[in-house]
This record gives C-alpha cells, sequence and structure tokens, in this order.
C-alpha cells in the first residue's frame, strides 16, 4: 500500500467515499477532526465533538455520527444540525462505527470511552424513527451490508467475533436473531471496520495485526493486504471505478517506543485492487 495522507491521526477512523462528490472523508476522533480529499489535497473540518463515521445525504451534506447522536452536516457552511439524539445525556460514552444501510437508514453505534466491557450499543435511524438493535457490546465495529441478500455484519472488536444479521427485504429492519459468521480467537485478530464489495465479500480492517482480511459470504479468508502500520482501523472503497482500497489507522494507546517502531501509525493509506466496490447508499433522514 501507499501512504494517501501523511497526517498521524491518533485514531483514524469512519473511511468513506461519497459517490456523488467523488471525495474521500475519514475522522481522527480524538483529535476531533473530519479530513476531505478530492483532487486539491487535504481539508480539516474542526468538530465540536467525538465524531467517527459519516454518511452522505445529498452532494452538498453528510450525516455525521457523534458523541451526543446523529447530525446533518453543512460542507459548504461547515454547520451541524441535530437529528437525532443517541445516548446525549451519557457523558461516558461516544460514537464508533457506523454506516448508511441499503434501504436509508443509518447504523450507529456507540462505545465506553475507556472501552468498559459491554458499555456499547448499536442503534438504527430510519426515517424518523430510532430503536437500539443490539446491547452489551465492548467495542462495536465492522458495520456493513450485503444489499443483495439482506443482510447487515457487526462485530465486538474485545470479542473478536463478527455477527450476521438477515434484514427485511423491504425496511431494513433486522429479522430473527444474529448468528455468528466469524469467530477470530483461534487467530487472535481483532476485527476493526468493514465494507463488502459487488461479490459480497467481507473485508475487515484486523487492528494490531497490520492488515485488511477478505472474507468470502461462507466465511472463509480468501486475501489480505498488508497496511504499513500496525492498528489498521477501517477499509472503504473509492476511485472513479470503486477499485481503490483506502484505509485508515491509528496510534492511540502507543508509548514513544512503539511509535518510533511504527512509523506510519496514524496515516492513510490506499491500493489498488482487484475487487470492485459498492456506492455508499444514501442516508434518507
Amino acid at each position: 500500500m501507499d501512504i494517501f495522507d501523511h497526517t498521524p491521526c491518533e485514531l483514524g477512523e469512519g473511511a468513506f467515499w461519497h459517490p456523488e462528490r467523488g471525495t474521500f472523508f475519514w475522522f481522527d476522533i480524538m483529535n476531533r477532526t473530519l479530513y476531505s480529499h478530492c483532487g486539491g489535497g487535504v481539508e480539516a473540518h474542526d468538530l465540536p465533538a467525538l465524531f467517527s463515521a459519516a454518511g452522505w445525504i445529498d452532494r452538498d451534506a453528510l450525516v455525521l455520527s457523534g458523541e451526543n447522536g446523529l447530525f446533518r452536516y453543512d460542507l459548504g457552511e461547515r454547520l451541524l444540525s441535530p437529528l437525532a439524539a443517541i445516548e446525549d445525556n451519557d457523558p461516558w460514552t461516544r460514537s464508533n462505527d457506523g454506516r448508511t444501510d441499503p434501504w436509508g437508514g443509518f447504523w450507529a453505534s456507540t462505545m465506553g470511552k475507556k472501552a468498559e466491557q459491554g458499555a456499547g450499543s448499536i442503534y438504527r435511524y430510519y426515517r424518523g424513527g430510532l430503536r437500539r438493535l443490539h446491547e452489551g457490546l465492548s467495542v462495536p465495529n465492522a458495520i456493513c451490508f450485503d444489499a443483495a441478500r439482506s443482510l447487515a455484519y457487526f462485530a465486538d472488536s474485545e470479542r473478536k467475533t463478527v455477527w450476521r444479521q438477515a434484514c427485511d427485504t423491504a425496511t431494513g429492519w433486522p429479522a430473527g436473531v444474529a448468528e455468528i459468521f466469524l469467530d477470530l480467537r483461534h487467530e487472535n485478530l481483532v476485527p476493526d471496520g468493514a465494507v463488502t464489495d459487488a461479490g459480497g465479500n467481507l473485508w475487515i480492517a484486523h487492528w494490531g495485526a497490520g492488515m485488511v482480511a477478505r472474507y468470502s459470504p461462507q466465511g472463509e479468508r480468501t486475501a489480505t493486504v498488508a497496511v504499513p502500520a500496525t492498528q489498521a482501523s477501517c477499509p472503504a472503497f473509492g476511485g472513479p471505478e470503486l477499485a481503490t482500497l483506502y484505509v485508515t489507522t491509528a496510534h492511540e494507546g502507543m508509548d514513544e517506543a512503539a511509535r518510533a517502531a511504527d512509523v506510519h501509525a496514524g496515516k492513510t493509506f490506499y491500493t489498488a485492487v482487484e475487487a470492485r466496490g459498492v456506492p455508499a447508499p444514501q442516508f434518507i433522514p
């Protein structure tokens, strides 16, 4: 992989390609910054709180998932407007992973600010309604979707487990009980952010392992992409043909010696791949 941006994010996350703007976005959660890149270089958007995930509403507006809920973000005016409060009265939690689903809803997760065990949840906001889908998670991650199979995926990084959730074909609300898709404990792999490709394969960034792994719809690991930083955090497909894999990383929790050894920690990377991504669905407020 090559370096896409040299900014050393403390906790790079939320990799996202806006299909209408042709713009790549990502966050440094802990430094309260949203970054964007569209040919002319990188722009930094200062944020007033901890934000971690995004989707697109239209060409000029995003939905952002933050520690107090979901917000509309006007890219031109750089203004935030509240959409839905999520754990806004809990000062001990923040947002983590999240993505727009194929039905126009948004899945947003929360976790303890110190990754307290069982403090996290996953919510879905859909056309004005908010519902908690899963609770008792420690570090919810890997939220992504397979539209062709009406499936959602999510993980708990602390438990090294990825679940598969069937969804109603008409509304996208979960149907039935989530089932384990990947038990990664025997490999000691920590699933972080994830995204699916056009073939229904799941691409997962493995925190601490310096790689993104591709898994078939049957759960078989079929490829790995080495990342030049240990704490790989979130992948996304982008570029004109959605054939570029972008990956954020982090230097969170590293002492001086670890950062000296992991010289590219926190930088953002990219590489061409043979797979093709799926355009991010449009969020419908």
